[in-house]
């Protein structure tokens, strides 16, 4: 019985990230969760403002300067697009708990919404802080 062939036997396989469409609920709710990690973490830059704004100008300066760089911008920007999107989809998560907005069709349009609105919330933000209608330039 030795040295006899074997048969090797042809399996699907699963589906992997290559193939495999995301739907947008799934989408959403991972990147809920992301957003959710990404706020308790973004807790320590708040307490860092804080911080600096208690400790003197020159810490505040410091910290200021940070912000101001481009990769601080950044970093300050998915701060606030996290903040955005984790209360939009909590909202939506709210309509949920009632019992609302379960249908396919509904739960993909109000995913696209949420995706949109936090962006538009975000840039809005940004944007009225850069015209200096935010209080922070003037």
């Amino acid at each position: 019985m030795a040295d006899t062939p074997q048969k090797v036997v042809s399996r699907p396989l699963s589906p992997h990230l290559g193939i495999y469409r995301w739907p947008i609920t799934m989408a959403t709710s991972i990147v809920h969760r992301m957003t959710g990690v990404a706020l308790a973490g973004s807790t320590l830059l708040v307490a860092w403002w804080l911080i600096a704004a208690a400790s003197g100008p020159e810490a505040y300066d410091f910290f200021g300067s940070i912000a101001a760089s481009l990769l601080g911008q950044l970093v300050l920007f998915g701060f606030v697009w996290s903040l955005a999107y984790h209360l939009v989809n909590g909202i939506r998560h709210l309509a949920w708990d009632f019992g609302y907005g379960f249908a396919p069709s509904t739960a993909n349009k109000t995913g696209v919404l949420v995706f949109a609105l936090s962006l538009l919330l975000a840039v809005g933000a940004f944007a009225l802080v850069y015209l200096g209608k935010g209080g922070y330039y003037q």
